[in-house]
């Protein structure tokens, strides 16, 4: 009989440590992004790279895991994005769609994501909304959004002396979100939004918009706007002279891509808001270098790092669970801290936002460069706790 015992006891204990080490788990991970168009340099490829390494990093092949990467490029359109998303998840047996920039795009795989209860970890895309009025149980923003952006960098102009405003504005949900975010902290901060005009997605020629900006005597163009039609903003803004002329520019949503694409020359004193910069430290450090050796030399922008940091939470929960079931994946992942080398301490809140530090940063002059990109100085570090918009206030239906 104790012999009998003893073997019951041992084969419990097998079937602890099989579910601690060595789960059978299979996952299927769909990464959609801009692959070709305007926003490519910031995710597209970049994003695959990165969740391979989360891969690596968190040895699913050492643990036994099963896990397969596919990607698909939504070509910033959301029936495009919705079409790969039902595809995915109907017949191709998707578990978890990661990053998707583009706010149109990824507040419709939002949708899907939660009518077939499987797992969306945002890193592309900026709108609130989706930790806001259009918040999932299925979805956790993760890398930063359009009210962080706008505390940051809008908060800061206003603080010295950019009181008034006139946005130039992406017309597409991003932009409408950045602008309208951007504009509450600039009035509350005690400034004054003078007008906006709204340009075409992607747009070519902002000569026209600029001229009305220009006009409008505003101390500060905010740019609502991202990758290429930044860049094509900067360029023109300095072809009319504007920032020659006094008035400043405010690149609400700048990426180390853009800084990359204008050089110094042009972009030195822009003023963003980001989570993520590679020479932060020892850490960012080495896992850039990482990075830059499997993405042609190319560092990671702060969306790359949020496919991989997120994608490390996702298997540290599935790992606690010892399954991938979408519910209670997700809520194992707002139960537990969330820590990496990149991103630092922080947490999933109920209505999904990862809270984490945010950064202010200034673009170098040429003279203080000291390398290929090494393109920023830290201007302030945003706690976590202030970075992104008061829980009780976004009006996420989570939220108790």
């Amino acid at each position: 009989m104790r012999l009998k015992h003893t073997l019951v006891a041992a084969v419990a204990v097998m079937a602890v440590a099989g579910q601690a080490y060595g789960q059978e788990i299979d996952i299927k991970i769909g990464v959609m992004n801009d692959r070709s168009g305007l926003y490519a340099d910031l995710t597209g490829e970049g994003s695959v790279v990165a969740a391979r390494m989360a891969m690596e990093d968190f040895d699913t092949e050492g643990k036994g895991w099963n896990v397969e990467i596919v990607s698909a490029d939504h070509q910033n359109k959301p029936d495009i994005a919705s079409t790969i998303a039902r595809t995915w998840y109907d017949e191709d047996g998707v578990d978890v769609i990661v990053d998707v920039p583009t706010s149109s795009a990824a507040l419709a795989v939002n949708q899907i994501t939660r009518e077939k209860n499987k797992v969306f970890l945002v890193s592309g895309a900026a709108s609130s909304d989706l930790t806001g009025a259009q918040c999932s149980p299925n979805t956790i923003h993760w890398t930063y959004d359009t009210w962080a952006l706008a505390n940051g960098t809008g908060r800061a102009m206003v603080e010295a002396g950019g009181d008034t405003w006139f946005f130039l504005t992406a017309d597409y949900a991003f932009g409408h979100a950045l602008e309208r975010d951007t504009a509450a902290v600039v009035e509350a901060t005690g400034g004054q939004v003078l007008g906006a005009v709204r340009h075409p997605f992607p747009g070519q020629d902002f000569s026209s918009f600029l001229l009305q900006a220009q006009a409008s005597g505003a101390k500060v163009i905010g740019l609502a706007n991202a990758g290429g039609d930044t860049i094509n903003s900067i360029k023109q803004a300095a072809e009319f002279g504007i920032t020659q002329a006094g008035q400043n520019l405010a690149g609400l949503l700048v990426f180390i891509t853009d800084v990359n694409a204008l050089g110094l020359e042009t972009a030195q004193g822009l003023v963003m808001t980001e989570s993520f910069y590679w020479d932060l430290n020892d850490d960012t450090r080495e896992w850039s270098q990482r990075f830059a050796a499997n993405h042609n030399g190319n560092m990671p922008t702060m969306i790359h790092a949020g496919v991989y940091s997120s994608l490390l939470h996702y298997f540290k929960a599935i790992e606690d669970l010892g399954n991938t079931d979408s519910e209670a994946v997700v809520a194992k992942m707002k139960e537990l801290p969330t820590s990496d080398l990149l991103f630092g301490e922080g947490e999933v809140r109920a209505d999904g936002r990862k809270i984490h530090k945010m950064y202010l940063f200034e673009v170098k002059s040429p003279d203080e460069s000291e390398g290929a990109w090494d393109f920023y100085k830290l201007v302030n570090e945003i706690p976590a706790d202030v970075a992104f918009r008061p829980m009780e206030e976004g009006g996420c239906e989570l939220v108790q």
